[in-house]
């Protein structure tokens, strides 16, 4: 219908009545949506609109331009040449008079200033000569919009953007981010919100400029409304680097002392990575992190405990230090749970050192702790009804090594660790009674057992946490967009249950991976002609081969593991419960009659008369067809059917690129009508190579439920990119083979 109207509603564009111009120009935009490839068609005629008087026709004619302009190439260029004369309207705009009809809050025509601006950053990104013909013109809206207004801040927030978007003026966005930084000040909080997500864009293009507005930006952080913290606390993150973040991070852990509990989780891990990315020196690092240990160490996770272990074990100089600054916050407070394990760790390797104050710094103040206070401190540790399984156990391995740094303690030790002889937590029954046997019955390689750690290598630790660690998502980064009938590719049951393995497997988009891992056993479709039935296999088959009921029906499938081994015969199972009933089953689907025969078999006994089900039966074959084709692009279907199904239809598409270039970011969309069905696998790669090299691979099933009175018919959208740039091509499928 867009197609046959399309060349009417252009000749209406010229039409004498303004108000026919401007319906017949929104009726234009959403042909183009519609019919992308009908945009070059519409580019003369709104070329010529563009010079309108009338204030209708002219901002529908403007969105009309930026919506053909970003899907026709050629229309981009033909009116980046026509950049003054946008340059001029809105400077016109800019310097009308006061219009009572388009006046909003004392700001004339905010709307059409959006427009023009919308259309004027289309055109300048990418483009050298059309952003020099709008700078001038930018800063005078930038200068001159007042922003006292909401509509005013309408206008500067667009003006911005576009400065951004635009090919590079230092000037401009100086003044850009100064605008932004006005905002910062702003008691409306969505402006507020606002500032900072494009203050976060703005970063990678000017860090320097943003850099200026660095103390507003930590105000924000404290701000009481959460969404503003949240992202005010996020740019502050990306604003640290080697020359500021002593002062940042002095200024967060201020803040952490008087933050909100629900905002002290989030807080506490930005900290934390500033602090381990950007450490001038382990001593600094470790006053940082001992710091927030003190103020928020039920937030700390224990990968940061870990690596604060492993610096302090590599800092050999600042062993007394580390431990005696321990000491002292522990006495001042014991009621953070990852402070309390590092600072029995540290007693237990360097309990020594702590009594004779071996290792003191000058800016240290003298501390007198005698071996009956350091084992009072762990003794506390222990005793602590809040203190978990994995505190408990630290604290019996700090008693064990103390047993041989404070030799003269060694019963009160003892009388510590048998305390815990009765726990009812085997793990700490278990190490309460080895240690105190060592202590009993092994004086002599007790030294040997509990002598310091060696120095843990803190390139090991670090590669090993990367490598587990899922990368950060950028802050500007876009969701990813899954398209209409693909399924998402699911997470690994590993990540489901939250382990912590090394060798977690590639998450994989068939539908069984989950009870394949879980079950081990093959439910894949083997590869070969031979087993063509195998690729119907559901999970419950490897249900019945996990319960061992039977042997599947297939002759040619690889067997499944059955992990309980408690039948290997491979005689076929007997349809026990047929004897129930004379009466012949209905027609059911194979992977149904699969299924059934085992199940059934669970109740052996009753009878076996029912003749076995007949899998021999000729499929139909149905013609491959050429299902699109275009200059770019080729598309080849293959159909197959299941048996006993008439109303299912798998679809194997393939498609092959037949330019020149590489395809990347290829994406396959599908629309049927409500009598059909379709779903989707994923495609079995995004990027599709040049020349035919090598074809991309997609499944697609479909059920008619008005099989045999209405045939297939399928619309389709294809999506790639090509050298960075988006390309679209859509068509209708309808010369499906019959019978389909």
């Amino acid at each position: 219908m867009a197609r046959d109207l399309a060349p009417e509603v252009e000749r209406l564009l010229q039409f004498r009545d303004p108000n026919i111009r401007k319906k017949a120009a929104l009726c234009s935009i959403r042909i183009i949506k519609k019919v992308p490839d009908l945009s070059e068609n519409f580019i003369n005629p709104t070329a010529s609109l563009l010079k309108e008087k009338h204030h209708g026709v002219l901002i529908t004619a403007i969105q009309l331009c930026t919506d053909i302009c970003k899907l026709c190439p050629e229309a981009l260029e033909y009116f980046r040449k026509k950049c003054t004369v946008l340059v001029k309207t809105l400077r016109d705009a800019v310097n009308s008079p006061y219009t009572p009809e388009y006046d909003i809050s004392g700001i004339t025509d905010p709307f059409l200033h959006i427009r023009l601006l919308r259309l004027l950053r289309v055109l300048g990104q990418g483009d050298a000569d059309a952003s020099d013909c709008m700078n001038d013109i930018l800063a005078q809206v930038a200068s001159k919009t007042e922003s006292s207004k909401n509509a005013g801040n309408a206008i500067l927030y667009e003006c911005v953007e576009t400065i951004m978007s635009i090919e590079d003026n230092g000037g401009l966005r100086v003044l850009a981010i100064n605008i932004l930084g006005r905002f910062l000040s702003n008691r409306d909080n969505n402006i507020r919100y606002v500032a900072l997500n494009m203050l976060m864009k703005a970063i990678s293009v000017d860090s320097q400029a943003v850099q200026r507005h660095r103390a507003t930006i930590l105000e924000c952080v404290k701000d009481s409304d959460a969404s503003i913290r949240k992202r005010a606390l996020e740019l502050v993150y990306l604003l640290v680097n080697e020359t500021n973040v002593e002062l940042l991070t002095k200024e967060l852990i201020e803040y952490l002392e008087v933050s909100d509990q629900e905002f002290k989780g989030d807080l506490t891990a930005k900290i934390c990575s500033i602090v381990e990315k950007f450490s001038p020196d382990k001593i600094w690092y470790i006053d940082q992190m001992l710091k927030v240990l003190s103020e928020a160490g039920n937030f700390v996770k224990d990968e940061v405990c870990h690596a604060l272990i492993v610096v302090i074990s590599n800092a050999a100089d600042l062993h007394g230090y580390t431990v005696r600054a321990l000491y002292r916050l522990f006495q001042a407070s014991s009621e953070q749970e990852s402070l309390i394990r590092v600072a029995i760790w540290c007693i237990g390797e360097y309990g020594d050192l702590l009594i004779s104050n071996i290792g003191m710094l000058d800016k240290e103040d003298p501390v007198t702790v005698t071996e009956s206070d350091a084992l009072d401190v762990v003794e506390t540790a222990m005793k602590r009804h809040s203190s978990d399984l994995t505190t408990k156990a630290m604290t019996l391995i700090a008693l064990l090594k103390l047993s041989s740094r404070f030799p003269s303690c060694s019963e009160r030790i003892r009388e510590i660790i048998i305390q815990n002889k009765g726990n009812f937590v085997l793990e700490l029954q278990q190490r309460s009674i080895e240690f105190n046997s060592i202590l009993e019955k092994h004086k002599n390689i007790r030294s040997a057992l509990v002598e310091r750690m060696p120095v843990l290598d803190e390139a090991t630790f670090s590669g090993r946490k990367s490598s587990s660690v899922p990368t950060t998502v950028s802050t500007t980064a876009t969701s990813l967009k899954v398209p209409n009938g693909t399924a998402k590719p699911a997470a690994p049951l590993v990540d489901l249950l939250d382990l912590n393995s090394d060798d977690v497997p590639a998450p994989s988009s068939g539908g069984f991976d989950f009870l394949q891992d879980l079950l081990g056993v093959d439910v894949a479709p083997s590869s070969g002609p031979s087993n063509a039935n195998q690729a119907m296999k559901t999970g419950a088959d490897a249900l019945l081969d996990l319960l061992s009921i039977g042997s599947s029906p297939v002759q040619n499938s690889s067997a499944a593991v059955d992990i309980f081994s408690l039948s290997q015969d491979k005689t076929p199972p007997v349809v026990a419960l047929d004897g129930l009933s004379s009466h012949s089953l209905p027609p059911t689907r194979a992977a149904s009659q699969h299924i059934a025969g085992p199940i059934l078999d669970l109740l052996d006994g009753f009878s076996s008369n029912s003749p076995a089900p007949e899998n021999n039966r000729t499929l139909p074959s149905y013609p491959s067809i050429v299902a699109f084709e275009s200059s770019n692009l080729r598309i080849n279907f293959s159909f197959s059917k299941p048996d006993g199904n008439p109303q299912s239809t798998e679809i194997q598409a393939t498609f092959s690129n037949l330019s020149q270039n590489v395809y990347t970011d290829f994406i396959f969309q599908a629309a049927v009508p409500k009598f059909l069905q379709l779903h989707l696998d994923p495609a079995s790669s995004n990027t599709l190579p040049a020349a035919g090299a090598d074809s991309v691979n997609q499944t697609l099933r479909i059920t008619n439920t008005q099989h045999g009175k209405k045939s297939l018919v399928m619309r389709i959208r294809i999506a790639y990119k090509v050298n960075g740039k988006d390309m679209l091509e859509e068509g209708q499928i309808s010369h499906f083979p019959p019978g389909l």
